[in-house]
């Protein structure tokens, strides 16, 4: 069910699925993306999806005009910052009277739960971070950045911005060339952004190109964090960085082999077994071990360290490859 938020910055999509009794999941996908362009690949993974909805209601927020259906936005409205967006995600969990929520998000979407987790830590209990990004736009992504944004201003969503976008988030597997045609999962992003208001990219772009650098904060953010990252992936060394940086008890990366940043969509069935045993540690539980669900508060107090080890996260299940960060 869709809800329509009216925040401080703008009204915000809800997409709600499941039983609101359950705990609370956020999820935020990343650039020119929604729920069914970024997560669709998760959800619709069986073992994936009976994990979490039997666990979880979800709630789906949506940049700014990047539901299903959205009208551009008037140009003359204000362009809301990395803050004002992580500020909106405050206001749809006090618009559904949600306490305690654990957070999912890819690239840029990952940025705004983060730097919610940040500012608002006794809201957030635990971040499963898709390919995050933590420092300000280096000097390539800034100018990739720029690139896209002339030509969303010029030419809204042209065929060259959606292959600039595809880069972002597939592997050259996925993507496709002169000898292997392009997969079916490019294919389908391809028609999901045909779909995007070329104005409404261009503000959430505007946003994350000018995001703080939040690296010297992440140390303080004391919620377990998992972390995925694909190891074509653009934003492999920013990943790394930001598991680095995050303390070691409460961080694990996980690198997806074979793929590239969106490995909710190219490579779902990889994020199973760590997100089972990341929130085995809140008492989570898949309903083919448990036929009852867990309707107790989730509670960081029955966590065990030793489930985020190495062994545990499926470091000998390929294609996944599993570290701890380092300090």
């Amino acid at each position: 069910m869709e809800h329509r938020v009216k925040t401080a910055s703008g009204v915000v999509s809800v997409i709600v699925y499941g039983d609101r009794e359950k705990p609370a999941l956020i999820t935020y996908p990343d650039l020119a993306l929604n729920h069914m362009s970024c997560f669709q690949g998760l959800f619709f993974c069986p073992e994936a999806a009976s994990l979490l909805l039997h666990n979880f209601c979800i709630y789906h927020i949506s940049p700014p005009g990047h539901e299903l259906g959205a009208a551009p936005i008037c140009p003359n409205d204000s362009v809301p910052s990395a803050e004002n967006l992580a500020d909106q995600i405050l206001e749809v969990l006090n618009f559904f009277g949600l306490g305690v929520v654990m957070c999912m998000g890819v690239t840029a979407g990952a940025y705004i739960l983060t730097l919610f987790a940040m500012k608002h830590r006794e809201r957030v209990l635990g971040l499963i971070l898709v390919s995050p990004l933590c420092k300000a736009p280096s000097w390539s992504e800034w100018f990739y950045n720029k690139v896209i944004t002339n030509l969303l201003y010029y030419y809204g969503m042209c065929g060259v911005v959606k292959e600039f976008l595809l880069q972002r988030y597939f592997s050259k597997e996925v993507r496709g060339n002169v000898e292997i045609p392009e997969s079916d999962i490019a294919q389908a992003c391809r028609r999901l952004l045909d779909e995007r208001q070329g104005i409404n990219v261009l503000r959430f772009l505007d946003a994350i190109d000018r995001r703080p650098d939040i690296s010297s904060g992440l140390k303080k953010l004391k919620c377990r964090t998992l972390i995925f990252i694909g190891d074509q992936s653009p934003f492999y060394s920013e990943a790394v960085h930001m598991a680095a940086t995050l303390d070691r008890g409460y961080c694990a990366l996980v690198e997806v082999q074979a793929c590239g940043s969106m490995v909710t969509e190219e490579q779902p069935h990889a994020m199973l077994i760590p997100m089972e045993y990341f929130l085995m540690g809140y008492g989570l539980y898949r309903p083919s071990l448990f036929s009852e669900s867990p309707r107790s508060p989730l509670s960081p107090s029955c966590i065990s360290p030793e489930l985020l080890s190495p062994e545990s996260m499926g470091l000998k299940l390929k294609p996944i490859k599993t570290r701890i960060s380092a300090a």
